[in-house]
Order: C-alpha cells, then sequence, then structure tokens
C-alpha cells in the first residue's frame, strides 16, 4: 500500500509539512506548491505545460483549507482564492523535500 499522510502541519509561517505513514516527512514551501497546481486551469492537460503565471501568485499566498479526497490526494483551498487541485499523494511526495 502507498504512503498516505498521517499528520499535516504548519511547519513555518511559509511552510507546511506532511508526515507520511512509511515514517518519511516532507516540507512545502507554500508558494511554490500553489505554483504546482495541477488542475486543468494551471497546467495544460494535454501537455502539462505550466499555464499559471508564477509572478501572479501572491508572495504570501497560504492554504486557508485542507482536505483529503479519496485515498489518493489532498484538495487545498488557497487564500488566493484557487481551489481546483487535486495533488496526488504521489505528486506531493515528488515535490516535497525529505526531512527524514
Amino acid at each position: 500500500m502507498a504512503a498516505v499522510p498521517s499528520r499535516i502541519f504548519q511547519a513555518g509561517p511559509r511552510t507546511l509539512a506532511i508526515a507520511w505513514s512509511d515514517g518519511r516527512e516532507t516540507r512545502y514551501a507554500v508558494r511554490d506548491l500553489r505554483i504546482a497546481c495541477p488542475c486543468a486551469t494551471c497546467r495544460d492537460e494535454m501537455t502539462g505545460e505550466r499555464i499559471l503565471d508564477p509572478t501572479r501568485v501572491p508572495e504570501d499566498v497560504r492554504p486557508v483549507n485542507l482536505h483529503s479526497v479519496g485515498n489518493y490526494g489532498l484538495k487545498i483551498r488557497w487564500s488566493d482564492g484557487h481551489d481546483t487541485g487535486i495533488y496526488s499523494y504521489d505528486r506531493l511526495r515528488e515535490l516535497g523535500t525529505d526531512t527524514t
């Protein structure tokens, strides 16, 4: 079974952290995570190329709500009003920086 988040927490003013069921912990700069949004508004569905202009993402963007989607992903509502992306757990593992 693939690892799933066992705990999601704010690790600093601009850092989100996830402790995983396999003992790993990853951290994310929240603005970078917002820019990496996989939704069709932010990424071309056919090519995967980023559509979102990173300069339009506020420096102080932050998650305001998080919830699990099934057993495979995390949906984040952002302070800039964006809320359509679902970050798969596999993708989150790729994007994060391991701390363990």
